[in-house]
């Protein structure tokens, strides 16, 4: 019995130590990124991948621009969208995450008790005796559809991580905005940033995205329309598509523009 033990226990510590090692050789060069400009992305690569599978052009178009060439404009409306208080933290916002949970778990909440409500409503038993009491409430695992990410961790995902979403990304993504935060500047994250994030359908960055929606360069931006290209970002082929929804890139960007001037860039 206990040899049993012994070799499982054995089994699942070689396990762990082939996949640290897996994790340690494949970590990649983040110290590098200080002086050299990644020329694509995992981002950028599923989206030509997703492209070829169906039968898609693959479209690609990303000018680098260093962030002295790109407006001022910009810079405060991306981080008035995504990150107001990108200067303050060491890559993960804390008081964020906290409200992101408080609103998951409210809204989980709300719909176990709207599931209880129907679930009584079909048995035709009172609605009291399929909730349990508030101390004993368990919520469902909440969903996030808060936002949370910070610019730094939103970098790690766009350079290093696949599409896919489980525990283990999550892990990696922590320890590669770590390393973003102890090998890199602030200005060198934001410049990285806006020279990478999708903004449409095969565009990347910011100057590509200038010449695209204003066909003007980056440098030129006003703050409504830095504001209008920050509005995108969350989602630029789909929610925020200004060809798709026009109106909600303009509440978002409205609201960007109210956000901007108490952005103080410190750099």
């Amino acid at each position: 019995m206990w040899y049993w033990i012994k070799m499982i226990v054995l089994v699942i510590l070689g396990a762990g130590l082939l996949w640290l090692a897996y994790e340690v050789i494949t970590f990649p060069s983040i110290s590098k990124l200080a002086t050299e400009n990644p020329t694509t992305t995992s981002m950028i690569e599923y989206r030509l991948a997703e492209a070829r599978s169906e039968g898609r052009e693959q479209r690609k178009a990303m000018i680098w621009t260093p962030i002295e060439q790109i407006s001022p404009n910009l810079h405060r409306a991306v981080l008035a969208g995504e990150d107001a208080r990108f200067f303050e933290h060491n890559g993960f916002d804390w008081d964020a995450i906290q409200a992101a949970w408080d609103e998951a778990v409210e809204e989980g909440k709300k719909e176990d008790k709207a599931e209880c409500e129907a679930e009584a409503k079909a048995a035709n038993t009172p609605k009291k005796d399929c909730m349990p009491s508030e101390e004993d409430w368990i919520p469902s695992l909440p969903s996030f559809k808060r936002g949370a990410s910070t610019v730094t961790q939103q970098l790690a995902k766009n350079l290093y991580l696949s599409e896919d979403r489980n525990f283990l990304r999550k892990g990696r993504e922590a320890a590669y905005t770590y390393f973003l935060e102890r090998n890199l500047s602030k200005k060198r994250i934001l410049e990285i940033y806006l020279n990478v994030i999708e903004w449409g359908d095969g565009i990347y960055g910011a100057e590509a995205a200038s010449r695209n929606y204003f066909k003007k360069s980056a440098s030129d931006l006003t703050k409504d329309e830095a504001a209008f290209l920050s509005a995108m970002i969350p989602s630029p082929l789909n929610v925020f598509n200004p060809q798709k929804n026009r109106k909600r890139v303009v509440r978002r960007q409205r609201a960007i523009l109210r956000g901007m001037n108490s952005i103080k860039l410190a750099y």
